[in-house]
């Protein structure tokens, strides 16, 4: 039993990096079929993967699992270009089958239009400053490490998991004045472009509200919050988080076994966590 949504997007999963949750969102795209599937930039971490990433099996799977959903349930998939798969400039745009690989996109659904992105093009940071982006990817990676060590001496402790990444983004004024700027100029760009919201990631903060009448969502991230966003087929949008996500009881061939649920359980499946993952999922912040 899979829980059929009409599209999904899913963003910064930075494939190639130590913290990238791969092998969380392979099992999250398994338990769940769509029409179409946005991956919303950032998906490949070109960056870390010209310094200090490394390609594992459990990468490639994610891309595995992209071509059973093309071919077994005939999902069309836009890859969106995202400023740490840039790389993706040399070959845009291109169009394979079901596969879109693209810079962005307009999005009709129910009467409304939205503007798909990855958002970086709104960050004036990494458009016009990139030296001091690749300085920030440095501190942010640094920090993820930092949080993994502080995750496992609260795991020896009997302590639940802790962001450390994220706590600090809430506490730190000029981040949290950023956020704030960044979901505002997306809001402003997406009624200049007469679209009645946004679709972007980029910031790794999930969210789902209505900025000055226009529709702002951003999928959040794979490397902490684990997060996507989802739309049924009345065109209503939610924020889905793995650490969330009620799973049944699943046997060794990853089928899984109907739990009761009530009308309004479409979101109601959860995951077996294997025991080769060394984190918890994070929490919400």
């Amino acid at each position: 039993m899979k829980t059929q949504f009409k599209t999904i997007v899913v963003s910064d999963i930075h494939l190639g990096t130590k913290g990238s949750k791969a092998k969380e969102v392979v099992r999250f795209l398994k338990k769940y079929r769509c029409e179409n599937l946005i991956l919303n930039g950032d998906i490949i971490d070109g960056w870390q993967l010209k310094k200090s990433g490394s390609w594992k099996r459990k990468h490639t799977r994610f891309f595995n699992r992209i071509l059973k959903m093309i071919d077994n349930d005939q999902t069309k998939v836009y890859y969106l270009r995202g400023n740490h798969d840039d790389f993706l400039d040399q070959i845009l745009p291109l169009q394979i089958g079901n596969l879109s690989i693209q810079k962005d996109l307009i999005y009709h659904s129910n009467g409304k239009k939205y503007m798909v992105l990855h958002g970086d093009v709104f960050d004036s940071i990494t458009t016009n400053l990139r030296w001091i982006a690749y300085m920030g990817d440095i501190g942010y990676t640094f920090l993820l490490w930092l949080n993994r060590l502080v995750n496992y001496h609260r795991r020896k402790r009997g302590l639940s998991y802790f962001s450390l990444s994220q706590y600090v983004k809430g506490k730190v004024k000029s981040a949290v004045s950023y956020i704030d700027k960044y979901e505002q100029e997306l809001a402003m760009m997406a009624k200049a472009k007469g679209c009645d919201g946004i679709i972007c990631g980029h910031i790794h903060k999930a969210e789902a509200r209505i900025i000055d009448g226009i529709e702002y969502y951003n999928s959040g991230d794979w490397v902490e919050t684990m997060s996507a966003l989802a739309e049924d087929y009345e065109g209503n949008w939610q924020l889905i988080y793995y650490n969330e996500i009620d799973f049944g009881k699943v046997t060794t061939d990853d089928k899984i076994i109907p739990m009761p649920q009530n009308d309004e359980s479409y979101s109601a499946v959860s995951f077996t966590k294997s025991n080769d993952d060394l984190e918890l999922p994070p929490f919400r912040f």
